[in-house]
């Protein structure tokens, strides 16, 4: 049986017996301009008292992949470079521009001065499912503390605010899980939009 005879895979478009592999590091390259040139939207992170070294770490891996532009921290500082937060960015901070501000108020200030709408990502009253919201454009996501979530000064600043649903008996995620999981969703409304098609 030639490969042109063989039936292909009804849920992937494979012929049936194509062997698989990861791709090189040039494919990756050329993978990951395609979708860079579909990309237009600034993408910026707000992130309100969030300590977890661990957390900070994981957030900023993502945010770069994701090319965030920029991130505000609120609250206590945080030294990007603590090797607990080296330990999970592997060196992807340096990707990112960091700005801290002591007062969450002057934080939501300078990313609404830099022309960012903020939407925040959390579950109460008056938020909505984050697929839900029209996240195409320049956002700026405002994630919370690890426990505490989003304050209230933050909650009342942000001109929407939407929540990942969930369906297990767990009630919340972990703030970098659910940060990763509101950075896609902005990207994949970007990507998916009619204009994107085009």
């Amino acid at each position: 049986m030639t490969r042109a005879e063989r039936p292909s895979d009804p849920t992937t478009g494979d012929q049936a017996g194509e062997a698989r592999r990861t791709f090189s590091s040039t494919e990756l390259k050329r993978l990951h301009r395609g979708w860079r040139r579909r990309t237009t939207g600034r993408l910026a992170l707000l992130l309100d008292g969030v300590q977890n070294p661990f957390n900070l770490g994981s957030i900023a891996r993502t945010a770069a992949a994701m090319r965030v532009e920029r991130v505000w921290s609120a609250g206590p500082p945080v030294d990007v470079r603590n090797p607990k937060v080296q330990k999970t960015a592997l060196g992807t901070d340096r990707m990112l521009r960091w700005d801290a501000h002591p007062r969450i108020g002057a934080a939501l200030d300078a990313a609404r001065s830099d022309g960012y709408r903020l939407i925040g990502v959390e579950l109460g009253t008056g938020s909505a499912p984050l697929f839900e919201l029209t996240l195409t454009g320049d956002v700026c996501l405002v994630v919370g503390h690890e426990e505490r979530g989003l304050s209230r000064t933050a909650m009342a600043g942000c001109d929407r605010v939407g929540f990942v649903p969930l369906l297990g008996r767990v009630g919340s995620l972990n703030v970098a899980t659910a940060t990763a999981l509101a950075l896609y969703e902005v990207r994949r409304q970007e990507w998916t939009a009619p204009e994107a098609d085009g």
